[in-house]
């Protein structure tokens, strides 16, 4: 097939009567760019379609629910997690990566080494954190990874002895469903409440970038549209509604 004939197809699927869901048209405009990266062309040569990504907002919690968690967990090693999670706004794989030479008690830090981007930042650990970590290190005696899992073979015979995705991402639906959280409650989602939380207790958005470890500012500027900022104070005319109407 010329690319005409592709351009034409993909054309046909998109205004045809019976339009396949969005993400059927997806799948084929990315088959075909992995078709051209497995044959070496660029895909300039088909002409592909941009595929547009759907903004949604991410799901926050609370200060309340994040609270109900750390009190719900069971586990120590569940806890602690949690806390790292939401306290210093890691990633999962960056929670998973924590090893005891990144933790620095005296100066209040955690390293957090190539993160997303590849790059090395430090961020602050609460000292009800560090409490915390101190009890679980004493009881689990780690001795590389702050969080250890079954070993699995890697390519080249190396063994991974870090918590597994897996294992994180069920750890923290347990506890959510422990908690009684009825929101759809993922790892990411506590540090998108680290972020919105820090906002609006109010940190500026410069350092609060640094902290997540974002390369564009566009980026950390979506918390802006979550976060209640006392500047910006968002309400219901209800509320004006009832405070003005119920003293008559």
């Amino acid at each position: 097939m010329d690319p005409e004939q592709v351009q034409d197809y993909l054309f046909y699927q998109q205004k045809k009567s019976k339009t396949p869901s969005q993400t059927y048209f997806k799948h084929c405009v990315y088959g075909l760019r992995f078709l051209l990266k497995s044959e070496g062309l660029p895909y300039e040569y088909l002409r592909l379609p941009s595929i547009k990504h759907e903004k949604k907002l991410p799901v926050v919690l609370s200060k309340e629910e994040v609270w109900s968690m750390l009190q719900n967990a069971k586990l120590l090693k569940h806890r602690i997690l949690i806390g790292l999670l939401y306290g210093c706004g890691l990633r999962c794989i960056e929670a998973r990566s924590v090893r005891l030479q990144d933790l620095d008690f005296d100066r209040k830090q955690l390293k957090v080494v190539q993160g997303k981007g590849s790059k090395d930042r430090y961020v602050p650990l609460s000292v009800h954190l560090i409490r915390g970590l101190k009890k679980y290190i004493e009881a689990e005696k780690p001795q590389d990874y702050l969080f250890n899992g079954k070993p699995i073979e890697r390519a080249g015979g190396d063994f991974d002895s870090r918590y597994s995705q897996r294992g994180v991402q069920w750890a923290v639906k347990q506890v959510a469903k422990a908690a009684g959280i009825i929101k759809e409650v993922h790892v990411h989602t506590l540090r998108h409440s680290y972020a919105t939380h820090l906002l609006e207790d109010g940190m500026d958005i410069m350092t609060l970038k640094d902290l997540l470890g974002h390369q564009n500012i566009e980026t950390t500027l979506d918390y802006l549209q979550i976060a209640q900022l006392e500047s910006q104070r968002i309400f219901s005319p209800l509320d004006t509604l009832f405070t003005k109407c119920s003293r008559r």
